[in-house]
């Protein structure tokens, strides 16, 4: 493969030593997929590659693609090798996640409906309650097209074997395919030789998918809906993300304070009047999205909108209560509902995981806790994440006290080596530990998922935690033959909202913080009479979005 790669993984460890790679076989062969890439880099030598990767940072340093580390902005690390999936392996994982999906929209229908999974006894009724996403204000809600689940993040790793798992669900407001797009775009800017005579499928219909699927939730009657992308505001660590999408859709950016309810009615606040809204695609929590049902001190969400919703004249996506579905304990029975749902075996397998309500079972994981992963049901982010080799002797005491006292909340899991794929860390070709999350898009009729998705990876030797706020990057994910490849041209960059806060990609930003929504919000309130005036001017106006194509392509090289 080069000096590029000599030595490339000779002093792994531990786990990276058993993981599974990406690239390379057990034999120190070149899988297929990645010759092209390998042999590409080897001819630009370690100078030329470092040099990419700077003027990468400084590309998403420029947009604005930035996280927060340690109190300090910084761009968010792309890595010049991408993740590669031969269009045949790509399959087996799309078609796992959207069966995924389907089995989880029908539990979510069951779930706020008649419950006839549980009296049919595949799953206790105690746990579906018990779950802190339950929402009780969501029974007998029923969506105008069914769909509750608009947008989906599944997040998948590849195990010591090989074989690819689900580690946890996102249905609630997943977060981070901005990256996907974004990564594109660089990677195809700079460095274009690793894209020539590779026919790698596109990702940059994305934002027409969604739109679709948006269009087509909402309300019955309604020829030509309104559809809004409505964000926490601009100090919100995915702001990056909900404006870019916004504009690509070409569909209003709003706060809850441009929304007002009459009635059953949800209006746009504008310099003309109020404009109707069909459809909310909303990057808020449940409990700050409506303050007469959840938190009455909610500054970001909009007064009687669940009520709206109630009454079928507005579809909110994705829909309240999904929670649930995200519960680390609920996802234990995923494989049953594949089953009781759909009548098919699972695609994917689930990674082992032990309930800790059992006495017996509890006292068996703690007392292997050095051993295995424990998880807050509704943790995210990493955080309620105890990695047992890698904790210390007082966080282990720790996690004991807090698993006995509230054993329903938390859940074990075996250390899973991720896979690891080649990664560029100070000068050197490494091994680092990544995961996958694609992203599945719900029309009502067919679940789309995005050829390639989000690839995360953990920067730190040895790391398994791969959230941009723990110090990760990502990967330019490929799926390669078996669709449209991407044209190879100059890229143009794209003229974005550039954000005064970073964003993350990682689950963090599936639940997002309510304390940094309701302080940073309460900062605008005070500041909102003397703003006004600017605001208004600053809101988004109905105008003719640029093409998404526009992004990528010259005029005179658009395919």
């Amino acid at each position: 493969m080069g000096d590029l790669f000599d030595g490339y993984g000779g002093d792994a460890r531990g786990l990276t030593e058993s993981a599974f790679d990406e690239m390379v076989r057990p034999d120190g062969s070149t899988r297929p997929p990645y010759a092209g890439v390998a042999s590409s880099l080897s001819q630009m030598g370690p100078d030329d590659v470092s040099a990419r990767g700077a003027r990468l940072a400084r590309a998403f340093m420029d947009q604005g693609v930035t996280f927060d580390l340690d109190g300090e902005e910084r761009p968010f690390p792309l890595d010049v090798v991408p993740r590669i999936f031969p269009a045949d392996e790509w399959k087996q994982v799309a078609d796992g996640v959207a069966q995924r999906v389907r089995a989880l929209e029908a539990f979510l229908a069951d779930a706020y409906g008649a419950l006839r999974i549980v009296s049919d006894g595949l799953i206790p009724h105690e746990v579906v309650t018990s779950s802190p996403g339950f929402l009780r204000a969501a029974h007998g809600l029923h969506p105008p097209n069914g769909v509750r689940i608009h947008v989906a993040g599944i997040d998948v790793v590849r195990d010591e074997e090989g074989e690819f798992r689900v580690l946890e669900d996102n249905v609630r407001s997943p977060s981070g395919v901005s990256y996907v797009l974004a990564n594109r775009a660089a990677m195809a800017r700079v460095l274009p030789e690793l894209f020539w005579g590779q026919p790698i499928q596109m990702v940059t219909d994305y934002p027409a998918h969604l739109i679709h699927a948006l269009r087509r939730s909402a309300p019955a009657g309604v020829n030509d809906p309104t559809v809004v992308v409505l964000t926490p505001g601009v100090h919100n660590s995915a702001f990056y993300e909900h404006a870019l999408l916004a504009r690509l859709m070409g569909v209003h950016l709003v706060e809850g304070r441009d929304l007002v309810c009459h009635g059953t009615e949800v209006f746009l606040r504008t310099t003309e009047g109020e404009v109707p809204v069909h459809v909310i695609y909303r990057r808020i929590d449940d409990e700050y999205l409506d303050p007469l049902q959840f938190i009455p001190e909610s500054l970001v969400g909009c007064p009687g909108v669940l009520n709206a919703a109630r009454a079928g004249r507005v579809t909110i996506a994705n829909a309240a209560g999904n929670g649930v579905a995200d519960d680390k304990l609920v996802y234990t029975y995923v494989p049953a509902m594949i089953r009781y749902y759909l009548g098919e075996e699972p695609i994917l397998r689930n990674v082992e995981t032990m309930h800790l309500v059992d006495h017996k079972v509890r006292a068996d994981a703690l007392s292997r806790r050095d051993e295995l992963v424990f998880k807050r049901v509704d943790g995210s982010g990493g955080k309620g994440l105890i990695i047992g080799p890698a904790a210390t002797g007082a966080e282990l005491d720790e996690l004991g006290l807090a698993v006995e006292s509230d054993p329903r909340h938390w859940v074990a899991q075996r250390v899973v080596a991720l896979s690891t794929s080649p990664t560029w860390v100070d000068n050197t070709m490494v091994r680092r530990h990544v995961d996958l999350r694609p992203f599945a898009v719900n029309d009502g009729e067919n679940v789309w998922v995005l050829p390639g998705g989000l690839t995360r990876v953990a920067l730190q030797e040895g790391g398994l935690v791969v959230n941009s706020s723990q110090g990760g990057g990502s990967k330019d994910t490929w799926v390669v033959g078996g669709g449209p490849p991407t044209p190879v041209a100059p890229i143009r960059v794209p003229t974005v909202v550039t954000a005064s806060q970073p964003m993350d990609a990682g689950p963090r930003a599936d639940s997002e913080l309510g304390q940094q929504q309701q302080q940073q919000q309460q900062q605008s309130q005070q500041q909102q009479s003397q703003q006004r005036q600017s605001q208004q001017q600053q809101r988004p106006a109905s105008r003719q979005p640029r093409r998404l194509i526009d992004w990528y392509y010259p005029p005179q090289v658009q395919p």
